[in-house]
């Protein structure tokens, strides 16, 4: 993490397109790093961040869903704008939480 960098809230789950992974929102970014599991020994071993959006870049943030909830937060990315669905226990205060990030990042620029 950067110098000045907080972490609000962590969660391993999974992401519709790039699969398990945990989740990780702060203070400047949301992230998410591929994990790798085994069964057979219960390991779990952290692979690559594989996402790594600023809080400026999140447009939208919403929860979705009836028995598979998900909290979902488009993004303005170089190949345009993405959508990302991770299935988190509380979406509903997943979704609030990346809210008030993205408002208080944007005052925090701002003034």
């Amino acid at each position: 993490m950067e110098e000045g960098e907080k972490r609000i809230r962590q969660e391993d789950c999974s992401e519709d397109k790039l699969g398990p992974g945990i989740l990780t929102l702060t203070n400047k970014r949301i992230a998410f790093d591929k994990t790798r599991a085994r069964i057979m020994d219960f390991s779990k071993n952290v692979g690559d961040t594989v996402l790594d959006v600023p809080l400026k870049s999140v447009t939208k943030t919403w929860k979705e869903g009836l028995l598979m909830k998900k909290v979902c937060f488009t993004a303005r990315t170089a190949q345009g704008e993405d959508t990302y669905k991770f299935g988190v226990f509380g979406p509903g205060s997943w979704r609030d939480a990346i809210s008030e990030a993205v408002e208080d990042d944007t005052r925090e620029r701002q003034g």
